[in-house]
């Protein structure tokens, strides 16, 4: 398919937590039949730790290079779908009600219209308490006040 861009980085670290987890296992076992202090298992154990340590590090500084640096927000996208989304609705609770929240909430999702605009539109509140109630950065920070 022109233009298709596969996952493989996402699927290289899929299949290293995959192999972590198999040796994880396998030292767990490893621990587990030690007897009198004496541990035959100690190579195994030993190799899957080490192997553990250097396939994750590879995969995390690989994961790095050619997936993760360089990736930019595309905040004008992130702003629209937000405002897009239903659930800010709440934080208008304290100021419209529960009601028309549900009402706006509703029509947001019936229209694809953003929350903001429609409760504008209803005259429900001014545009400037607005804009305080829907500062969308403080809605991330925890607490509605």
């Amino acid at each position: 398919m022109p233009g298709k861009v596969n996952p493989v980085m996402s699927e290289m670290v899929m299949q290293v937590a995959a192999q972590v987890m198999g040796n994880d296992a396998s030292i767990t076992w490893g621990g587990a039949s030690g007897n009198f202090e004496l541990n035959l298992m100690m190579p195994v154990i030993a190799h899957n730790l080490l192997e553990s340590i250097e396939i994750l590090a590879t995969a995390a500084d690989a994961f790095r290079a050619k997936c993760v640096d360089g990736i930019e927000a595309d905040r004008d996208r992130a702003r629209a779908l937000l405002e897009r989304n239903a659930i800010i609705v709440t934080a208008l609770n304290p100021h419209i009600g529960y009601d028309n929240g549900a009402r706006i909430a509703k029509e947001s999702l019936a229209t694809g219209r953003p929350i903001r605009e429609l409760v504008l539109e209803s005259g429900l509140m001014t545009a400037e308490a607005l804009d305080k109630a829907l500062d969308l950065k403080k809605l991330t920070e925890g607490g509605i006040a």
